[in-house]
Parts: C-alpha cells; structure tokens; sequence
C-alpha cells in the first residue's frame, strides 16, 4: 500500500512538473492571454480532469507558475541583514529585478499582462505583489526607523522606472541616451540605483 501511495505522489509530481513546464513554453510563445484549458491539457499530453484535480482550474494552474516562478514573490528572504548592510541588500533585490525583467520573456509578458487586463485573478497577484512588496517596506522602516511614507515612495519610483525601462527596451533601444539593448547602458541604470539607495541611507 505505501509503494502505491509513494507512486501516485511520483506521479502527481510529474504530472504537475509537465503541466508548468507546458505552461511557460506557451507563455514565451504566445503570452498569457491565449491560456487556455484545452490547449495545455493538449499540448501537455495530460488529461484536463487532471488539471483540475491538482490545479482547481486553469487560474489555478498560472497562479501556481507565477507562485513558482515570480521574482518579487520570491525574493523576501525571512532573515534581513545588519543596517550597515541594508543598502547592498536593497540594491541586490532591484538588480535582480533587472535582471529578471531583462532575460525572463515570461516575466514581461505577466507585466503586459497585468497591465492590460483587470480581471479577478490579475487583482489577486497585484494583490500578492503588493503584499510582498509592503513587508519589504515595513522591515527597511523597523531596521532604519525612517517613516514608511519616504520609503515606500523611493521603492515606488525605484520599482516602477526599472520595470518601465526593461520593457521600453523591446521596442526602444535608447533611452535618455541610455542604450536599454546593452550592459553597457544598464550598467549606467545600476550606477543610478546605487548613488540614489546610497545618497537615502546615508543619514
């Protein structure tokens, strides 16, 4: 009997693995706007009652990719560091940013995504990233003592441009004379993250 069990779990397991590995190939192809049941159950090999069954539905399957996958989602760590090396930390989670937005074709279509549409599971991952982002905030505020509202706002405007500029650089090379296509000119967008988190964590 525990072999059997011990099997099924093996099974679910691959099963599960198969239908997220699936569900990014989609992504990167088309985005997430033509997601749908029939085609992963399809292209996958697998059974739609099964995803169900693991996923409770075809949200529930993105959620579980993106609960997975997402940066932001992942990137508060239980321990937060000293105040003396808050600031290499801080800078360290907008370069990941950066970079996760820049190489992740996944990662800018979810923001495409979320910018163009306004359905219920899109407000359960603004949701999900807001939630995320406040305990970032809230713990720089315990650790330095500085007010939620200035931090909150240097995070808003830090946040914000590299999401921007990563995206701007699909379709737009340059930038305020920054060459978005290359190191180079996001070597030039680090310079500026580290001089602003410096300049603010300098008091």
């Amino acid at each position: 009997m525990e072999k059997k069990n011990i099997s099924a779990e093996r099974n679910r397991e691959a099963t599960e693995k198969r239908l997220l590995n699936t569900l990014g190939t989609m992504i990167k192809e088309s985005g997430f706007e033509k997601i749908g049941l029939n085609a992963i159950a399809s292209r996958a090999g697998v059974s739609k009652i099964l995803i169900y069954r693991y996923f409770g539905s075809v949200e529930g399957l993105i959620a579980a990719y993106i609960q997975k996958y997402d940066f932001l989602l992942n990137s508060l760590s239980n321990e937060f560091p000293s105040r003396e090396e808050l600031p290499a930390f801080i800078k360290n989670i907008f370069y990941g940013q950066i970079e996760d937005l820049r190489k992740n074709i996944i990662s800018k279509r979810l923001y495409r995504w979320e910018l163009s549409s306004d359905n219920e599971f899109i407000l359960k991952i603004r949701e999900q990233r807001e939630k995320t982002g406040m305990d970032i905030i809230r713990k720089v505020c315990e650790i330095t003592g500085y007010p939620q509202e200035q931090v909150a706002s240097i995070a808003s405007i830090l946040s914000a441009s590299v999401t921007y500029l990563a995206m701007l650089g699909e379709v737009c090379p340059v930038y305020n004379g920054i060459a978005l296509n290359k190191d180079a000119g996001w070597k030039q967008v680090y310079q500026g993250i580290e001089k602003i988190i410096d300049d603010f964590f300098k008091d």
